[in-house]
């Protein structure tokens, strides 16, 4: 959180928004940097092998990716400076004391967070392949059919603006603590980096694992890249599984990309 800007006039509002941009580009970069350096950089035969989709990316896709993934840091930091604004006028549930009795709440509120998380952007995901919206919204997205550690936030503005909103609606719900918060926001780049990696860094048989079964990675999200109509899920599978949207394939292609 930022401590030291209170937002009462656009210049504060823009200024709060300039440095959340900075902290919000920087994270992308650094996370999908490091992930592209070590597997698409590595030639090894273990990476290689892992590698979901042997094609070659189209020509200039990390670059269209990195542009629309700079415009949606731009949404995402209006709604980071937003969120600031509401917290400061009182309208979230975010609290700042820290007591030790009380710590058992602070994993238990990250839980929370990214299950209201997933459920929403299930329902929403979902919706943006519907025919008549998927063109205006979503489509930008799907151009990366190979995924790459770029398309992480490589978002339409209007999909952009459907991914921000979450974050502060459930912190008007759910009470949360700065650190927690900070800690879903890694955790959200990160995965969304691994999601979209399309090289597959989970173990064998990872896919049967009592946790692992209902965690989402590469190859999990590669297949939705490709038939569009499966694998709507963010960071968990169960949504997929209970309404029997996880593709079929899933498990012969993870056995085959973990080997």
């Amino acid at each position: 959180m930022i401590y030291f800007l209170q937002i009462s006039d656009f210049k504060t509002f823009a200024l709060t928004t300039l440095v959340i941009l900075v902290i919000v580009v920087v994270r992308y970069f650094v996370a999908a940097g490091i992930f592209h350096l070590i597997f698409y950089q590595n030639r090894s035969k273990k990476w290689q092998g892992r590698k979901v989709n042997q094609q070659p990316y189209k020509k200039g896709q990390f670059q269209r990716e990195i542009k629309w993934s700079i415009a949606a840091s731009l949404i995402f930091a209006i709604a980071g400076t937003l969120t600031i604004w509401l917290w400061q006028n009182g309208y979230t549930r975010i609290y700042e004391g820290f007591d030790w009795t009380d710590i058992w709440y602070m994993p238990v509120s990250l839980v929370m967070a990214m299950f209201l998380h997933e459920t929403y952007y299930y329902w929403v995901h979902k919706g943006m392949h519907h025919p008549k919206v998927f063109k205006h919204v979503h489509k930008i997205h799907h151009e990366s059919l190979i995924s790459s550690p770029w398309t992480a936030f490589s978002f339409h503005p209007l999909e952009a603006i459907l991914e921000a909103i979450i974050l502060p609606i459930i912190l008007i719900v759910l009470p949360m603590h700065p650190i927690v918060i900070l800690m879903h926001l890694v955790i959200m780049t990160i995965s969304s980096v691994i999601n979209h990696l399309d090289v597959e860094i989970y173990p064998r048989n990872f896919e049967n694992h009592w946790l692992g079964k209902w965690i989402i990675g590469a190859t999990h999200h590669s297949l939705h890249h490709k038939d569009f109509n499966t694998n709507y899920g963010l960071y968990f599978t169960f949504w997929d599984k209970w309404m029997t949207t996880e593709n079929l394939n899933f498990g012969r292609l993870f056995r085959q990309k973990s080997r």
